[in-house]
């Protein structure tokens, strides 16, 4: 579908536009390096701190533990991590990098490097900052108004009545199982 030049689309439409093509881009970039959606920001967390729970990579993803558990499913047969027992407690299971996990680290950093470097082509560091600003801005408008908290605790709100609002419906409580499209 062409787009339209005249610059007076609405911005819901145009944030849809940019997120759909954000995420062709990234499916087509990650598959070619064996990884699937959501997988790099995994291997990131786990590049960070080893032996994570469940629990733990999906609170550090703002996913639902059942997402991770089919994410680990999914890495573990692919061959970039793999799930120990704990040592104090059995029951849990911690995730660990396996070698392929770390050695593909330097390719996937450099691919997000380089896509953000081409979509940002041509904004000045400050254009960069508003831009982020505005991100921010908007997320945290939509988790205050129409929730989304369960993912994104930590979106900031700036209006006190939504804030409020938020709190008297329990905005940390827990959600029944959803299916997640970033498994």
């Amino acid at each position: 579908m062409p787009f339209s030049s005249r610059g007076d689309e609405p911005i819901d439409l145009l944030l849809a536009q940019v997120g759909h093509l954000q995420h062709i881009s990234v499916r087509r970039g990650i598959e070619a390096l064996g990884l699937y959606r959501g997988q790099p920001q995994m291997l990131s967390a786990l590049w960070e701190q080893e032996g994570l729970t469940h629990s733990e990579l999906a609170a550090k993803m703002h996913v639902q533990p059942a997402t991770v558990s089919k994410m680990v499913q999914r890495m573990e047969r692919s061959g970039f991590v793999e799930r120990r027992r704990d040592p104090t407690d059995e029951r849990i299971s911690r995730v660990f990098l396996t070698e392929r996990g770390r050695a593909v680290r330097n390719e996937v950093e450099a691919w997000f490097h380089e896509f953000e470097a081409a979509y940002t082509e041509g904004l000045s560091d400050e254009d960069k900052a508003a831009l982020r600003r505005l991100l921010l801005h908007i997320r945290g408008r939509l988790v205050a108004r129409y929730g989304g908290d369960e993912e994104w605790p930590d979106a900031p709100c700036d209006d006190e009545e939504d804030e409020q609002r938020l709190r008297g419906q329990g905005r940390h409580h827990d959600h029944e199982e959803r299916i997640d499209s970033h498994a």
